[in-house]
């Protein structure tokens, strides 16, 4: 493990595809910047991928005080074999001291990988990230028991302390162009016989409709909607709004949407400008999955419902009434 004191710096995997960069990468650049500050440390993006100077100097305009980039043909898709590889390595050579990613599909894949393969520990899946005052560790605070619990977890003994943040729990801050800092290119090659999986198609469909975490406006749909065919009421308001489609857990589990549709605890966290919240009760699972919505509006018959303690405008009414007058509403406004 060697020395801990030999680990400094405070690291920020920024995920790209096609050398494009994910907003979380960006948020999480905000949000460790205090961070490093009160350590008294420089705060690094890493970015691995396939021409990705622009999303390096992007990381440094949000705040970051420099960039390692590792640039390659093999890296313009995600593989675990190469992304590990190349992570590794650039941590066994700086010593960063923590080192936070992006809890995407992509990153959960990724952090388990690399903290094994350093041997040191993995918080996942957080919501929170704060430096303990009297030990100067990373406090990484996650759900845990289903979310009805918030734990803090830190890692005193091995480092780097990794993390992965979901995306959307924190805003990306200001784009400031006058900020400058250093980009360091590390050759780090991976041949194709070292990576054991094939990129055969990338259908775009998949890969890109249901982008909930960057999404501006949602229209998201519960039990209350009653069926799957009911959700076409939903996906109308949500094309006059250019708005993508969420729903509840319970409208997954009983094989209404999709998963990747999921909004919540065991789904993905979101900060839209605007979350309609249409026939959802309002479940802590739920609620955690939209604290960092700008304006909440619930639509739902039951005055009761725990979604309106947690919303700025409130509907009590049939969805089947209300949610088609919204959508003429919102298409007259346009004529």
């Amino acid at each position: 493990m060697g020395n801990l004191n030999d680990y400094k710096n405070m690291w920020v995997f920024i995920e790209t595809e096609c050398g494009k960069a994910k907003n979380v990468g960006y948020e999480l650049v905000t949000a460790a910047k205090p961070l490093a500050e009160q350590k008294g440390c420089p705060l690094v993006a890493v970015v691995i991928g396939k021409d990705i100077e622009q999303a390096a100097k992007d990381a440094i305009c949000y705040g970051a005080d420099s960039a390692i980039i590792v640039d390659g043909p093999e890296y313009e898709y995600y593989t675990t074999d190469a992304f590990a590889k190349a992570l590794t390595a650039l941590v066994e050579k700086y010593k960063p001291e923590t080192l936070m990613l992006g809890a995407t599909n992509n990153g959960r894949d990724l952090g388990p990988r690399v903290s094994c393969r350093l041997k040191t520990g993995l918080t996942a899946d957080c919501t929170a990230i704060d430096i303990d005052e009297e030990t100067g560790n990373i406090a990484w605070t996650r759900p845990t028991f289903g979310g009805n619990l918030m734990a803090v977890i830190m890692c005193p003994e091995h480092r780097p302390q990794m993390g992965t943040v979901r995306p959307g729990v924190f805003k990306k801050g200001a784009y400031d162009e006058s900020r400058t800092g250093e980009v360091i290119r590390e050759e780090i090659h991976t041949s194709p016989e070292e990576i054991h999986t094939t990129l055969v198609e990338r259908v775009n469909e998949v890969a890109e409709a249901v982008n909930l975490e960057e999404a501006e406006i949602i229209v998201s749909g519960g039990r209350g909607v009653g069926s799957a065919e009911n959700f076409k009421i939903l996906e109308e308001l949500a094309a006059e709004l250019g708005a993508t489609v969420g729903c509840s857990r319970a409208v997954v589990d009983a094989g209404w949407m999709p998963h990747a549709h999921q909004v919540g605890q065991s789904g993905k966290t979101v900060a839209p400008k605007i979350y309609f919240a249409i026939g959802i009760s309002g479940a802590i699972q739920h609620l955690a999955g939209i604290s960092g919505a700008d304006t909440v509006v619930a639509i739902n018959r039951d005055a009761d419902a725990p979604i309106f303690e947690a919303a700025d405008f409130g509907i009590v009414g049939n969805l089947n009434e209300v949610v088609p007058a919204l959508t003429a509403a919102f298409k007259a406004r346009k004529a």
